[in-house]
This record gives C-alpha cells, structure tokens and sequence, in this order.
C-alpha cells in the first residue's frame, strides 16, 4: 500500500487528503505543525470567483466552484454561500484590461453579467459604487468561513481513514539521489511514496532542505470583522480593486473588510519555527481601510471592530499558481502562490494534486502551474529581491 505525506494542514492539504481518500490512493498522513488551519486559511477572506485571468485559472475555478457546491451538500457543518454569486467592481481605468478577457469567458462557457452602477444599487441597496463604475457579476461565486470549512473538511477526511497529526513540524525532507523518500520531524523519519507540500509560507526553508527552490514571495494580509450590523444584510462578497480590498457579509451578521497594504516589503520566512501568530495586528489599518470603502458602503464608518486577523499571501514570479511535480526529483508535488485565492481554488487544486499522486497527469491542462516553468536563475535574482505588494501581479480570489 502506498504512503503519501502532505505538509500542511491548510484548506490545499485537507483537500488533498480528502480526494486522495475519495481515490482510495493508500495510507495518507496530514502532518501540521500547528492546530488545522492555523497558517493562512484560518485567515482568508474565503470569498469566491471563476472570472480569472487566464484560461487554466478560469478552468480551475470553474471545477472549484462545482466542488464548494458539492462539499456545501455532503458536509454536514459547511455552507458555501452562493445566494448573490459574487461581484467585482472595476473603475472606468481599470475595466478595460478585464473587459478584453470577456471572449475568454465566453469561450469557456463562464457565467457572468456585467453590471451598471445604478443596477448595483437598485439590486443590493447597501451597496452605493459611483456612477462611472462597471460590476462584473459571477453567479457561481460566492463565500465562505474558513472556520467552518476547515472544521468540517479535516471532520470528513479523518472520517475517510486519513491520519491528521496536529503540532508536528517537518524539518527536513529526505532526499535519496533523485528521489525524495520522505521527512524528517523532530521526533522521528517518515517513509513515502509521495510527499505533498501545501504550506504556503514555509515552503521555501523546506525545499532548501532538499536543494531544490520555487520563486515564491510571501506578503502580510489583513483583514477585519465587524460587530453586528443594525440591519440584517443581504449582498455578494465583493472584490474592490480599486479600494485595494474587498467586503462580505460574515457570521452572525457582520461585515468582513479585507485590505491589502500595497507599499509594504514582501516578508522572507527563512526558519521552520516561524509562527503568524507573532505577527502585529494592525489595528492602526482600520481607520484607513474604512475611509476606502466609506463611499461604496455607507454606514461602515459608524461600526466598531470586533477582531482582526493577519497572514500571509504567497505569490510567484508570473502571479500564476505553483502546482505539480517538482522538476529534478521524483516523489514530490508542491501546491503554493495562489496569491489571495488559495481559498477559493483549494477543492480544485487538492484534486489535482491528488491526480497526479495518483495517476500522474490531471483533468485539466495545468502546464501554465508547473513549477517547471522557471528558470533557475531567475528564481534565484526574484528571491534575492525585495519587493513591495504593488510591485507583484495584483490578484483578488
């Protein structure tokens, strides 16, 4: 029988594991050097959108919103919120650039309807867009709490027979030749056929570990949560690249405001032992990031605060996802860099991972993810740059 490892137990591995489990693919452990979902999922927006820029993004999120849909349906404690889609609001400068990729959703038979300002607010009253602004609606889309995600995949996949082991850190993956055959934690070595990467943030000192390296680059995230609104609230999450943030209805009638901090440094974590949890929580950034979506939602000025979470987001060289075999070795798969939507594309890129364990090859077309498509070298001059947010590919969910 074989032995698969994934490394992280974020939404990307639990969903690996859970397909993996689906397939019947052999004995599969989840190692997590914290509790489940204590790196970036348990600090994602959750919102989710197929109106990608590429055809293997749009593809994928496609598959993704099919399986939100269907893990919606089979897990008891999970609801993906899909009764407004979602919407993206674009500037008069901004809409260009994603108006020349409606052929491409047309092509690939991806719902959208493109949306007036007035007919935003005559659909959802609380939200106010100016009159010049376009909203891109995707009726597929929608949202979800990382919390209740996480808590009912990781319920299931232990219920399909997958070994989640919580606290464990891997130090080492060991390497034989051209092979990788397992890890190293700090109590023992494990053997694999398989070893599956899914931790977005420390993926770089493990690889090392290996001799091997992806360009990734990881930047702080932040976002807010409300205490409950004076009315009930009633409308899709919201990608506002021009606020440079995004909003959505949260649990218990609340207001979720997620910001990026666009002229701040990537962060370079280079140890194992690293832990978000030191990370400040930025309560200085909620004056600013409510003053950028006071016009488009009224009344956000008048709320308090209850809490505020940040992490990290992981972004490659192109912007694209890193996902796939990792050239020069066999037995090893890496699933990283989705930018902001590592939440949004986990069903499907858990399958994928779980595809090529298991059969080598997907259902899908996913050479534009391979981390064989970096050169060396430039992996090498992107990692030993530092660079700002707005310097990197600007990719929402």
């Amino acid at each position: 029988m074989k032995t698969i490892i994934i490394i992280g137990a974020g939404v990307t591995g639990l969903s690996t594991a859970y397909h993996l489990a689906r397939l019947k693919a052999g004995r599969i452990i989840v190692l997590e050097q914290g509790p489940i979902g204590n790196g970036s999922s348990s600090r994602a927006g959750g919102i989710t959108c197929a109106l990608l820029w590429t055809e293997t993004g749009v593809q994928a999120r496609k598959l993704a919103t099919k399986w939100f849909r269907h893990l919606s349906g089979e897990l008891p404690d999970y609801t993906y919120h899909n009764e407004h889609g979602c919407l993206n609001i674009f500037s008069p400068e901004l809409w260009p650039t994603r108006a020349a990729l409606l052929p491409l959703y047309d092509r690939l038979d991806a719902p959208y309807q493109i949306l007036s300002a007035q007919q935003i607010k005559t659909r959802w009253p609380q939200l106010n867009p100016p009159d010049d602004y376009l909203g891109l609606h995707d009726p597929l889309g929608g949202y979800s709490e990382p919390a209740d995600y996480l808590a009912a995949l990781a319920k299931r996949v232990r219920e399909l027979g997958v070994e989640i082991r919580e606290h464990v850190t891997v130090h080492e993956l060991r390497r034989l030749g051209d092979r990788i055959t397992g890890v190293r934690t700090e109590n023992e070595n494990l053997t694999a056929d398989t070893v599956v990467v899914a931790s977005y943030a420390w993926i770089l000192p493990l690889l090392a570990t290996a001799g091997l390296m992806v360009p990734a680059k990881t930047f702080v995230h932040q976002r807010f949560v409300s205490s409950p609104l004076p009315e009930p609230s009633s409308f899709p999450p919201v990608n506002g690249d021009p606020y440079l943030g995004y909003i959505r209805p949260a649990a218990g009638n609340r207001l979720l405001l997620g910001i990026e901090t666009p002229n701040v440094p990537d962060l370079k974590v280079q140890e194992f032992g690293y832990r978000m949890e030191t990370l400040a929580e930025p309560w200085d950034l909620v004056a600013p990031a409510v003053d950028r979506f006071a016009g488009f939602y009224p009344g956000i000025e008048k709320l308090s605060w209850e809490t505020v979470k940040v992490g990290l987001l992981s972004f490659s060289l192109d912007g694209e996802p890193i996902l796939g075999p990792m050239p020069g070795v066999e037995g090893l798969l890496v699933g990283c860099c989705f930018h902001s939507g590592g939440f949004s594309y986990n069903p499907a890129m858990g399958l994928f991972l779980a595809e090529y364990a298991t059969q080598g090859t997907t259902s899908i077309d996913l050479t534009a993810f391979l981390p064989s498509r970096f050169a060396a070298d430039e992996t090498e001059e992107y990692l030993a740059s530092t660079i700002t947010q707005s310097q990197s590919f600007k990719r929402r969910h």
